[in-house]
């Protein structure tokens, strides 16, 4: 029966650790402006300064954004490369690639992994134009060929 429990918990540890790790790979709302940002500056990385540019006023401190490019360097989004005296950061994950995780994520979440309901969700919730609808129905049909 000991072995047992020692088993249960250890279990429960490990799914624990990986749910951890699992919301670690999300970024927050902060973390996503500074990432967006990071997308949109050339492949060959960025340092602090060329993001923090690419705030809109008013900008945030310097220090503040060397604090998210750790965190997220931490995170697995970012690889820091030394580069003179300042490093240059580039992304690991394209937007793509997270915005395909992001959304897959919610509609496993709320939509029990059903596209149809993700999408039906939305066309209900948004007023959809004639030429929106029409550019949908063209997107499926290309889909389907």
């Amino acid at each position: 029966m000991l072995a047992c429990t020692k088993n249960l918990v250890y279990l429960c540890n490990i799914n624990l650790i990986s749910s951890m790790k699992e919301k670690q790979r999300q970024l927050t709302k902060a973390e996503t402006q500074v990432m967006n940002i990071i997308w949109g500056l050339p492949a060959e990385g960025c340092t602090v300064q060329e993001i923090l540019d690419g705030y809109p006023d008013p900008k945030p401190a310097y220090t503040t954004v060397l604090t998210f490019t750790k965190i997220l360097t931490e995170k697995g989004f970012l690889l820091a490369k030394k580069v003179g005296k300042a490093n240059r950061f580039t992304p690991t994950v394209s937007r793509e690639d997270y915005k395909a995780s992001v959304v897959n994520d919610v509609k496993d979440t709320f939509f029990g992994g059903s596209f149809t309901s993700l999408v039906s969700f939305f066309a209900k919730r948004e007023q959809l134009t004639k030429d929106e609808i029409e550019e949908l129905r063209n997107i499926i049909k290309e889909g389907l060929e």
